[in-house]
């Protein structure tokens, strides 16, 4: 699965003011991603606000992203919930022909335990026609996926090919590289572990800052697997501090203000997200101003 190596994107879904999918918008978005040199895009993320998409937004979504992408990135479909059987219906219905692989996060709000994560994983494995990421974002879900249930999953599924780990727990993250069957995957979740999970021997990152700084990010990303250490962390702490402040007030508030420093998409979020607030707004557009150089 090289798709799925290097640096991936998490999409935001741009809105108007009247609260709609601006698909124009959604299409420049992609045209960025694919001029910056980002490797595949991730539809229906977490960043998405997929959770307050209705069933026909989300087809427009995903429409709009395979009509603007035009085959020239791998595409990866966020197919994840705490339903497991609504899941599995999901993936048999579902028309995933222009998608490589799925990304699916750990069942969120029941908090299962160790046991229950790997049974609904399993049953996600027999039902899916493609390869499954496996997506560990505790502070979201309310539970951690621990190595040994990832590494279980992974010796024990053929098509669980990778996860997208975001615990912000590197000695986490080095165990599953440690301990991972061969070409398991392991991709970070966090913009800001991405060089270090990369040089650590992690295979790339699925990032939220990426899409909005493609160019400086991609780059950044390419040097870790060459393993130019030296000039990849020069281009982290370049980033590094928009990486922390996209998230200051909640994701995708602040990469939205990224995209309307850029003229491509309206900040706007739906709720129970609202919007960054002017303080977060000011900073974010200084380190735009002074870091990738455009003008505001």
């Amino acid at each position: 699965m090289k798709e799925l190596q290097g640096a991936g994107v998490a999409l935001i879904t741009p809105f108007k003011k009247d609260g709609s999918v601006d698909v124009v918008a959604l299409k420049n978005v992609v045209a960025h991603c694919i001029e910056g040199n980002i490797d595949y895009l991730v539809v229906l993320g977490t960043t998405a606000e997929s959770v307050t998409l209705t069933k026909t937004e989300k087809q427009l979504v995903m429409d709009t992203v395979v009509e603007a992408n035009a085959g020239a990135l791998p595409l990866v479909i966020g197919v994840g919930g705490n339903n497991t059987y609504a899941l599995v219906e999901e993936l048999k219905t579902l028309d995933l022909s222009a998608y490589c692989a799925i990304l699916s996060v750990s069942p969120y709000y029941n908090r299962p335990t160790q046991e229950g994560i790997y049974q609904h994983f399993q049953m996600l494995s027999h039902a899916s026609p493609l390869p499954i990421i496996l997506y560990n974002v505790p502070g979201r879900t309310g539970s951690n996926m621990l190595p040994e249930t990832v590494i279980r999953l992974a010796k024990n599924f053929d098509n669980i090919v990778a996860v997208k780990e975001a615990s912000g727990n590197m000695n986490q993250i080095l165990e599953l590289i440690e301990k991972r069957p061969q070409g398991f995957m392991v991709l970070s979740g966090d913009d800001i572990a991405a060089v270090a999970t990369i040089l650590a021997g992690g295979e790339g990152v699925i990032s939220v800052i990426g899409q909005g700084v493609p160019q400086e990010f991609s780059k950044m990303v390419h040097l870790a697997q060459e393993g130019n250490e030296v000039e990849a962390y020069k281009l982290h702490y370049k980033l590094q501090d928009g990486m922390k402040l996209i998230f200051e007030e909640g994701n995708p508030a602040g990469i939205k203000i990224i995209f309307e420093c850029l003229g491509i998409a309206k900040s706007y979020v739906r709720l129970p997200l609202v919007a960054a607030t002017d303080s977060l707004k000011h900073r974010i557009v200084s380190f735009m101003e002074s870091v990738i150089k455009i003008t505001v």
